[in-house]
């Protein structure tokens, strides 16, 4: 009997264990706007009109080795602790190799184009739980040399520093940049792990936050979100999905119109029923596919903006 209680405690353990592993964020690491802009390694985008600068990761990683050094070196030291890193690198070349297609993704109906940043379609590739966003200079005095970092965690889905450390390490006359600020870096990291992997383990209990935005096609129909269906508006009947497929039923209906809902924030699961991760498009496709059936019968487009946020308009695909 009493082998049968150890051998129970021995499995319980077991399963705890891989239990916490299977849920470690995944992470990626990339260069911290405030370092690309002081060392020039920025773009324009222009965002529907908009001129915005943003950081050009692959001119930085392609011509600056102190950085590639030092995103090797954090991302050493997270591989240490367990957290699964993607590469920044190949999955800018990944995304360069799929762009000339994505952009000839259209509206059949509108000829409009996806909305979405350089930075959404990173995070939307790598599909990382937390970028890392790395800031740091190196500081002189006399002959010797010391490094100071930033060093944020971000959610990829809210764009919310989870985690955050900022320090200085002791001066050297010899030392590489990178070793430098491994140095800097190393006294904090553990505390620095702990506060992303409790972000985490939230997500996992309540539910990883997006925005889901839905619009009506401006195209003649009749077709609005106070549409009745069997006695009740389209937007009660939305609002009625969201509660029964949120978390908790923990969602936020924040503005809305007879052509317009914005949803924010939404508690989704981590993870779909067949154990896939979870991210915005793969929860607003299911709203998707619930509106397209019967008694409904609405036609709909999904247009995905990074991982976190997802439209979905009504009435023409």
């Amino acid at each position: 009997m009493k082998k049968i209680f150890l051998f129970a405690l021995v499995l319980m353990f077991v399963g705890a264990e891989a239990f916490a592993q299977a849920k470690k964020p995944s992470l990626m690491v990339v260069p911290g706007d405030a370092w690309c802009n002081k060392n020039g390694y920025v773009q324009n985008f222009d965002n529907q009109g908009v001129t915005e600068v943003i950081s050009d990761y692959t001119k930085a990683l392609n011509t600056d080795m102190n950085m590639s050094g030092a995103i090797a070196k954090i991302s050493a030291m997270m591989a240490e602790r367990g957290f699964p890193l993607k590469d920044l690198q190949q999955t800018i070349k990944g995304i360069n190799a799929r762009s000339a297609e994505r952009a000839l993704l259209t509206s059949r109906s509108t000829g409009a184009n996806v909305a979405e940043s350089p930075l959404d379609r990173l995070k939307r590739t790598a599909k990382a739980d937390i970028i890392l966003d790395l800031n740091w200079e190196v500081l002189t005095t006399g002959p010797k040399k010391s490094v100071h970092f930033i060093l944020k965690g971000i959610d990829a889905y809210t764009n919310e520093v989870i985690a955050a450390s900022e320090g200085t390490g002791l001066p050297s006359f010899s030392a590489e940049i990178p070793v430098l600020l491994e140095e800097a870096v190393q006294d904090h990291m553990e505390a620095f792990c702990n506060g992303l992997q409790q972000h985490f383990e939230d997500m996992a209990e309540n539910g990883r936050k997006i925005t889901v935005e839905i619009m009506v096609f401006d195209d003649g129909s009749d077709l609005t979100l106070e549409s009745d269906f069997d006695g009740y508006e389209l937007v009660e009947i939305i609002d009625n999905w969201m509660a029964e497929n949120s978390v908790e039923h923990r969602f936020n209906k924040a503005d809305a119109s007879e052509n317009f809902v914005l949803y924010t924030p939404v508690h989704i699961p981590l993870f779909k029923a067949n154990g896939m991760p979870q991210d915005a498009d793969g929860f607003v496709r299911e709203l998707s596919r619930f509106l397209k059936g019967a008694p409904y019968n609405i036609p709909t487009k999904v247009s995905m903006r990074g991982l976190g946020e997802c439209v979905l308009v009504l009435g023409q695909k």
